[in-house]
């Protein structure tokens, strides 16, 4: 008798564990798939690169006229590039680029892995947000129906 009460309470409980089971995989089939949270990164620009650098220059290739241009752009102005609707922003100069977790600094003040943080807007409208490396030139590249950017030098300030 009591070997059939144990068989009995270890069927229901069997039984049991299954229709759980089913139900959360039911459940999981039918919920939405879960969203993926992009973490958001903060750019620190330390005190020893604080107002030590005043501009960037980027080459600009009109693939269309299969022209390249380098121009000076002041770090935080806006510059209209020539003959466009294309206005370019350097947001942050940072002339030793690391990425520590989602904070993105510059290690020191040397010219080790110099990166430029650059909004394009086209007809006033963000179209670009992101980084220039100017050792790593394809690496995020903006890609431009006419226009290809580059970084390529750096001005100290005075």
């Amino acid at each position: 008798m009591q070997r059939l009460m144990k068989l009995t309470v270890l069927s229901l409980v069997a039984i049991g564990f299954a229709a759980g089971c089913n139900k959360k995989e039911t459940e999981e089939q039918s919920s939405p798939a879960p969203q993926v949270t992009k973490a958001l990164s903060t750019v620190v620009v330390p005190a020893q690169v604080q107002g030590k650098w005043k501009a960037v220059q980027i080459e600009v290739a009109d693939k269309n006229a299969h022209l390249k241009k380098v121009y000076s752009v002041k770090i935080g102005s806006d510059f209209k590039l020539p003959g466009s609707d294309l206005t370019l922003k350097v947001e942050t100069f940072l002339p030793h680029f690391v990425m520590e977790g989602t904070t993105l600094t510059s290690q020191s003040n040397d010219l080790v892995n110099p990166a430029a943080q650059l909004v394009i807007r086209e007809n006033g409208k963000e179209i670009y947000k992101g980084w220039l490396f100017s050792l790593y030139p394809a690496t995020h590249a903006f890609q431009h129906p006419q226009y290809g950017f580059t970084l390529v030098d750096y001005q100290p300030a005075s």
